[in-house]
């Protein structure tokens, strides 16, 4: 059985390829990830990997719960693995200086901050 980490690095890896899967499979949650990433700023792809980076960063206990329980019933863990990643930032409420990808702009003037 592969591990957790394992499962993301065939997500993070996939990921170039996800936009047009999921087009293909979900075109309602492909507009919904191509405005967020125009909202950030970034493509499609930036987003999904800030996505993953922002799940393994901020999720709570219990979303990794629910994200590890569905590994279990699945024979592609990596897609499901980056499909909830992905639903997680989308759908995720928080503080705002975690939830978006810092300007240029921000970072030269001083606005951003961790």
């Amino acid at each position: 059985m592969p591990m957790l980490g394992d499962l993301i690095a065939a997500a993070r890896s996939s990921s170039n390829d996800f936009q047009a899967w999921l087009e293909g499979s979900d075109p309602d949650f492909a507009r919904n990830v191509e405005r967020a990433a125009a909202r950030q700023r970034t493509t499609p792809t930036g987003f999904v990997r800030a996505a993953m980076a922002d799940f393994s960063r901020f999720a709570s206990e219990e979303d990794w719960a629910t994200l590890t329980s569905s590994l279990r019933d699945t024979d592609d863990p990596g897609t499901v693995c980056l499909l909830a990643m992905v639903h997680w930032r989308l759908t995720v409420r928080g503080c705002s200086k975690h939830s978006q990808r810092p300007s240029h702009a921000d970072l030269t003037e001083g606005r951003y901050h961790e």
